[in-house]
């Protein structure tokens, strides 16, 4: 029996192409819809949407636009459960909502009147923030003699919107409203801001004493309405980085004085003479401006402002300039080294796990070569193959990346559609290796009879197969290179992504071109068979390993989903393979079957999980904006795992060093805070991050240290060198 590799190649590729136009569709439409995610272009309706909140841009002017009347504009945030946005004093973490108003000449737009915030406990830190909906209004002061039929209103608004993770957004808003009528649809949704509004006091004998001595401030506020007398009040300083929002701290009344003592911020790096408090009691919130009295002890050193957060927040406006190094291992590359480390890394591509199912599809093909000609021309199809795909790749991914995508290396694998694609053609490769059906009893002769006419084609799609399944993976040295290519020039770029694929597929352009490695194999016969159905087992622990990976995309019920259709897309298959009338019946049932279990389950495969897919452990916790600072400014070590789920060398890592008794130990021993950074699904941050350290895909493991720079280990961690790195903390 002849074999039918091109024509399955032929399919398999087509599939490919078609998973993979199907995931960069959908981006561009999510693109189109999400402003927020991918920070494209202006939108000219009040209302832009993404999964984790609805902004929409709101006017009250019941009077009309008129000097000394009235006119207000607000930002209303509308959150999903379990999201929440920030106060203009996040607390320990977060960045408040930013407004940048493009209005005519003649208006002039005031500050926030920011409505009373709530105290957010997140692990061990607390934040202030706002949940359900909130409206951020702001006044328009209007100049006498501004003329005009209409008012026209531009925003551009970012936040950073967080549950246990954080995902930074903006979006551009457009509004106009009529100068001479009145404006007052939104008019509850205003009072109810004003109301939430704190009330201004006079500061009166109120006070904030310093005591250096303690590391506290004394508070001590007058003249509170006797309402509030004797009542346990919530307090939230306007100025940040002075107290420690988690931290307990005391409050007593004094008749009608109103105490309090609040534990000094390490991390305070201003000495205010002046300190705006809001307390609050239900509904009820008051503003005082109260003096500072006493000295202030030195302040701590001043922390970095974490870069990633500032990259993410203006994505769409990055400019062409490389990330800046972060580590020894990520210094300045030059093109040249940076071209050798790609071509190094795509060699030892091919000893990843993640390449390792393909081995059967080149290892088979090659033996059924006769000639050294026909060797040498399948060896020269293959490397084409590759190298085109991988420009391919790093085209698409360098496009999204210019048009406001947070992307990096192996980003299809974050699309639920693609992992089931992939599940599904690594199925079928099994199903025929295993012998269960041949694609010339399934496709018209024609197309079949591409077998003997294109044996080249057939190893140049053999190359784009590996490709698809070598793309998660990054080796030793092609991390940097990666990291340093998307910084550069499309050319010299795409030169990067081409030398990888070059090095990947190497070896065998090598082997096809020397007669040696032909004669090293056995004669053509009986054992192929066999070979080639033992070969079916690693693509079936390919699909096991991608129906795990899409489980923690979409949960249980999509992994669930995936296995259930893969059966019946196996039931058709195999259908198709009978002979006579048990054939159109059997074979129109199990299509029906199939298509019914689309229409049924299939929506399952595309629904994210709604709970991370890394939750944090008694040991690791999950990585958020701005933590490592946080934990390195309190003078403890840090080492972040950037993984993902679909990433074989992050789970083999995951599984042998970093689990390894003696490391685990030596971190314990060194006061180790260890974070899980996730990348299984599409994260602005987590990329944004990467970046930062030179990095454009996963596995990165860093150890931050204050005082010096993050150092960046190496793919492929070993223990010893883990270990050797812990040793110098």
């Amino acid at each position: 029996m002849k074999s039918q590799r091109p024509v399955f190649s032929t399919f398999l590729a087509t599939v490919l192409i078609a998973s993979c136009a199907l995931f960069t569709t959908a981006n561009a439409q999510n693109s189109s819809i999400n402003l927020l995610a991918s920070g494209a272009g202006s939108s000219n309706t009040p209302v832009v949407s993404t999964e984790q909140v609805r902004a929409e841009l709101l006017a009250w002017a019941p009077e009309g636009v008129e000097a000394g009347k009235p006119v207000w504009l607000g930002l209303q945030l509308a959150h999903q459960p379990e999201w929440h946005t920030y106060w203009k004093n996040s607390g320990d973490s977060g960045l408040p909502t930013l407004l940048e108003w493009q209005l005519p000449a003649g208006i002039t737009a005031g500050e926030i009147a920011w409505p009373t915030p709530k105290k957010i406990p997140v692990g061990t830190l607390a934040n202030y923030g706002y949940e359900n909906t909130v409206l951020l209004p702001v006044p328009l002061a209007v100049a006498p003699g501004f003329s005009g039929s209409r008012l026209d209103i531009k925003l551009k608004a970012a936040w950073l919107i967080c549950r246990k993770e954080c995902i930074p957004q903006e979006g551009e808003f457009a509004l106009s409203i009529p100068v001479k009528s009145s404006t007052a649809s939104h008019g509850q949704a205003f009072q109810a801001a004003f109301e939430a509004t704190p009330k201004p006091l006079p500061a009166g004998t109120s006070q904030v004493q310093v005591d250096a001595g303690s590391q506290s401030l004394k508070v001590s506020l007058a003249g509170l309405p006797p309402a509030l007398q004797g009542k346990t009040l919530e307090l939230y300083p306007e100025t940040g980085s002075v107290i420690e929002p988690a931290a307990p701290w005391q409050q007593a009344w004094e008749g009608a004085l109103w105490t309090a003592q609040l534990p000094m911020s390490g991390q305070r790096s201003d000495s205010p003479t002046q300190l705006p408090l809001v307390v609050a009691y239900k509904e009820q919130a008051y503003l005082i401006d109260a003096p500072v009295r006493g000295t202030w002890p030195a302040v701590a050193p001043l922390a970095v402002v974490p870069p990633a957060l500032e990259a993410a927040l203006r994505a769409n406006a990055a400019t062409d300039a490389p990330a800046p190094a972060a580590a020894p291992s990520a210094t300045s590359l030059s093109l040249l080294a940076a071209l050798f480390g790609a071509l190094l890394g795509g060699l030892i591509l091919n000893l990843m796990p993640c390449v390792f199912p393909v081995l059967a599809i080149k290892v088979v093909g090659f033996v059924h070569e006769n000639s050294q000609a026909a060797r040498l021309r399948s060896g020269l199809a293959y490397t084409l193959g590759v190298v085109l795909s991988f420009l391919a790749l790093g085209a698409l991914l360098l496009g999204l990346r210019a048009a406001g995508e947070q992307l990096g290396w192996g980003f299809q694998l974050q699309s639920p559609v693609v992992v089931a694609a992939l599940a599904a053609l690594f199925t079928l490769l099994g199903l025929n290796l295993a012998g269960l059906f041949e694609f010339g009893s399934l496709l018209p002769s024609r197309l079949a009879g591409l077998q003997s006419k294109s044996p080249t084609t057939n190893a140049f799609l053999s190359g784009v197969l590996a490709t698809a399944i070598a793309s998660p993976c990054t080796a030793p040295f092609m991390g940097a290179s990666l990291g340093y290519a998307v910084g550069l020039p499309a050319l010299q770029a795409l030169a990067v992504f081409g030398a990888i694929g070059l090095g990947m597929a190497l070896p065998y352009l090598a082997a096809s071109a020397v007669p040696a490695v032909a004669r090293l194999l056995p004669r053509p016969g009986a054992w192929m068979q066999t070979f080639k159905q033992l070969m079916a087992f690693p693509m079936f622990a390919t699909v096991a390993w991608l129906v795990w990976v899409l489980g923690q995309q979409s949960g249980i019920d999509g992994a669930g989903a995936l296995l259930a259709l893969l059966v019946l897309m196996a039931l058709a298959i195999w259908a198709f393979g009978l002979r006579g009338q048990a054939r159109t019946l059997i074979t129109t049932f199990s299509i029906a079957l199939l298509a019914l279990g689309l229409w049924a389950i299939g929506p399952n495969i595309t629904k994210m999980a709604s709970t991370p897919t890394s939750a944090a452990s008694a040991r690791w916790q999950n990585w958020e904006p701005g933590r490592v600072e946080q934990l390195t400014a309190q003078g403890q070590s840090v080492f972040v795992d950037f993984t993902a789920a679909w990433c074989v060398t992050c789970q083999y890592n995951k599984k042998t060093t970093l689990s390894n008794e003696a490391v685990l130990a030596d971190m314990d021993a060194k006061k180790v805070a260890l974070l899980r950074a996730d990348w299984t699904r599409r994260d602005p941050a987590v990329t944004a991050a990467l970046g930062q350290l030179g990095r454009s895909g996963v596995p990165v493991y860093v150890i931050y240290k204050a005082g010096r720079a993050p150092v960046v280990l190496s793919e492929i961690l070993s223990v010893d060198d883990v270990r050797a790195e812990l040793a110098k903390l």
